[in-house]
C-alpha cells in the first residue's frame, strides 16, 4: 500500500488514453459522446480516429439507443457522457433497449459523485451505482486510479456484454502500478489488519488509503480492501476480512443506498452478520463547492475518515 505522492493523473483521461491505443488495433472500437468529449475525454479517441467517432448532441437518450445499434451491427461502443446524465436521462434506454438484451454497449459515466464541485447538485451524481446495479446483465465497475481504469476499460472492450464504468473529475493520486492486474472477481485487499476493515471503491480510494496510515499510527490495525467491480460482487473477501476483525466501514463518493455500502451489508447479512458502517452522502443532494470542500463537509475525506472510526471504536 502506497501513494506516489510524485504522481497524480486523471481517470477521466485514464479512459481517453486506453480507448485510443485499443484502437490502434481492434477497429471495431467505436466512441460516442454527447457534447460532452473534451470533459469526458472521448475528444482523445475522435482526434485519432474521426471516423469513428459521433458527437451526438446534448441527446443521452439517442447516444444510448445509437451505442446499441452499432454493437448490433459488431462494433464495440463506449458511450460517454456525464454520470448523471448516462444513467438518469437514459434508465429506460439502458434497461429495455442494452441490457434486456445483453447488448455489448460500454457506457461511461464521468464527473461521478460530490468531486464534480462547484457544478453543483444538478451535476452530481450520487445515485448512479444505485441505478445500474440493479439491472440484470449489467457490470458495475468504479476505479480509483490511473492505472485500474486503464485495465478496467481494456477489460470491458474484451468482455461481451453491457458495461457501466464510473469516472471522477478530479485528478487522483497513483496508488497502483503496471504490476497491477485488474480482476472482475477480487476485490483488491491493499494491506491487512485486525480491528478494522475499511472497504472502498472510486476516487475515494487514496483518502481510504491515507486514513488507513493515519489509523495504524494511532495503534489502530486496519485490514484496508479495495473494491473496483460493485457488480459481479466480491463476496468471498470480504466475508474472510470480516469474519476476522468483527467491524466493516464502507467509504464511497455516492449515496450511502445503493452502492458499495448497501453491497456489503446485503452480503454480510446473509453470510456473516457483523456491524456495519457506512460513509457516503446520507440520503441527500450534493451542493456546490470545491471537490477539497465537500469531501470535508460529507465526512469523506482523510481526515474525517480517520476521526469517524477512531470514534466507532471508543463505542
Amino acid at each position: 500500500m502506497h501513494i506516489n505522492t510524485e504522481c497524480k493523473k486523471s481517470i477521466r483521461g485514464a479512459f481517453g488514453d486506453e480507448i485510443t491505443e485499443l484502437g490502434k488495433t481492434n477497429s471495431r472500437i467505436v466512441a460516442l459522446d454527447a457534447d460532452l468529449s473534451g470533459s469526458t475525454k472521448t475528444s482523445t479517441f475522435a482526434k485519432a480516429y474521426p471516423e469513428r467517432f459521433f458527437d451526438v448532441g446534448i441527446a443521452e437518450q439517442n447516444l444510448i439507443t445509437t451505442a446499441l445499434g452499432l454493437s448490433l451491427t459488431g462494433k464495440i461502443p463506449f458511450a460517454a457522457t456525464f454520470a448523471v446524465f448516462a444513467t438518469g436521462r437514459c434508465y429506460d434506454q439502458i434497461r429495455n433497449s442494452v441490457c434486456y438484451q445483453k447488448a455489448n454497449v460500454k457506457i461511461i459515466g464521468a464527473h461521478g459523485g460530490i468531486t464534480v464541485g462547484e457544478d453543483g447538485a444538478s451535476h452530481q451524481a450520487l445515485e448512479d451505482i444505485s441505478l445500474m446495479r440493479g439491472i440484470p446483465n449489467m457490470t458495475v465497475i468504479a476505479p480509483g486510479d490511473y492505472e485500474q481504469t486503464r485495465q478496467a476499460v481494456r477489460y470491458a472492450a474484451e468482455y461481451e456484454g453491457p458495461v457501466y464504468i464510473r469516472l471522477s473529475r478530479t485528478d487522483v493520486p497513483c496508488i497502483y502500478d503496471e504490476s497491477y492486474k485488474f480482476d472482475i472477481n477480487k476485490a483488491v485487499v491493499l494491506k491487512e489488519g485486525s480491528d478494522v476493515t475499511l472497504i472502498c471503491s472510486g476516487d475515494i480510494l487514496a483518502q481510504a488509503v491515507i486514513a488507513a496510515e493515519e489509523l495504524e499510527q494511532k495503534g489502530i490495525s486496519v485490514e484496508l480492501i479495495n473494491v473496483p467491480v460493485i457488480k459481479p460482487f466480491d463476496k468471498t473477501t470480504i466475508i474472510k476480512s470480516v469474519n476476522k476483525t468483527k467491524l466493516a466501514v464502507t467509504v464511497e463518493n455516492h449515496s450511502i443506498i445503493g452502492g458499495l455500502g448497501s453491497a456489503v451489508c446485503e452480503c454480510l447479512s446473509e453470510n456473516s452478520p457483523h456491524k456495519v458502517y457506512r460513509f457516503g452522502v446520507n440520503d441527500s443532494f450534493g451542493q456546490s463547492g470545491t471537490p477539497k470542500e465537500l469531501l470535508h463537509h460529507y465526512g469523506l475525506d482523510s481526515e474525517s475518515i480517520t476521526s469517524r472510526i477512531v470514534e466507532i471504536l471508543k463505542k
